[in-house]
């Protein structure tokens, strides 16, 4: 589900009448000709933790955080509490009050999760969604694809640094890096292991891991419902994924397997 599961679903649903009304999630689409990947250029760890802070800095910036009132926030909070780290990486969560029904999750470890999501799932369906995006952050998928993008979107025409200072991205080049995240998608076996990674950690954090089946039934249900409309976001999401009902199973047998009781609400 970094931004792998930015691209979910998109749906628009209806939304408390005594808050505002929540914007469509921004990532300033930007018209482009073919994306061409940068030669011979080298960007070290120090330059990709600055692009990457840069960027979720202006992703931050650029939609509606919610404050820490907000019933989102609180929720989030409580759900997420004690899931800190991940493989040396410091945790942080944000919900952007959009009408998106989406989360993803940086190569930072700075999880973003839209409060149209958390308005059709349940805390354990959530939590699946968290874990499989943090598999990605932990096995380094997110930080290959962003580097990817960065390379192939943002500075295709230009040098990644020089003289050893990274170049400040523009408003139109971050605008390109996330069109490029939010199409890029991972392997197969990348989201098998992600999805492994994530029932590993969430049950080492003390979370029930049947959450990992829990998040794709959710989505399996979701996607029977757009039916067989070939131009469905949702079935043009899932065609190079691994087949839900599979990941369901897999999920459903090892927490079986491990004696773990299915959450009943």
């Amino acid at each position: 589900m970094n931004f792998k599961l930015m691209k979910r679903i998109t749906l628009v649903i209806l939304l408390a009448s005594s808050m505002p009304a929540a914007a469509q999630f921004n990532f300033k689409k930007v018209i482009g000709g073919a994306s061409k990947a940068v030669q011979a250029v080298t960007i070290s760890d120090a330059d990709m933790a600055a692009y990457v802070k840069e960027y979720i800095d202006w992703m931050d910036s650029h939609n509606k955080v919610c404050d820490e009132k907000s019933k989102y926030t609180i929720r989030l909070n409580k759900l997420t509490q004690g899931l800190t780290d991940v493989e040396g990486l410091k945790l942080n969560f944000k919900v952007y009050y959009v009408t998106d029904i989406n989360a993803f999750a940086c190569a930072d470890g700075s999880v973003r999760v839209f409060s149209s999501l958390m308005d059709i799932m349940t805390d354990d369906e959530l939590l699946g969604v968290i874990g499989h995006e943090i598999g990605h952050v932990a096995h380094k998928d997110s930080k290959k694809a962003f580097r990817t993008a960065l390379l192939t979107s943002a500075l295709k025409d230009a040098a990644a640094s020089q003289g050893g200072t990274v170049a400040k991205l523009t408003d139109s080049q971050l605008g390109d890096l996330g069109e490029a995240l939010v199409n890029s998608t991972y392997s197969q076996s990348q989201e098998r292991n992600a999805d492994d990674y994530g029932y590993d950690f969430l049950k080492k954090s003390g979370k029930n891991p049947w959450a990992m089946a829990l998040s794709f039934k959710k989505l399996k249900e979701l996607q029977d419902k757009a039916g067989a409309e070939k131009n469905s976001k949702i079935n043009q999401l899932f065609s190079t994924h691994p087949d839900l009902v599979t990941r369901i199973g897999r999920m459903e047998e090892r927490a079986t397997k491990d004696g773990i009781a299915k959450p009943t609400k």
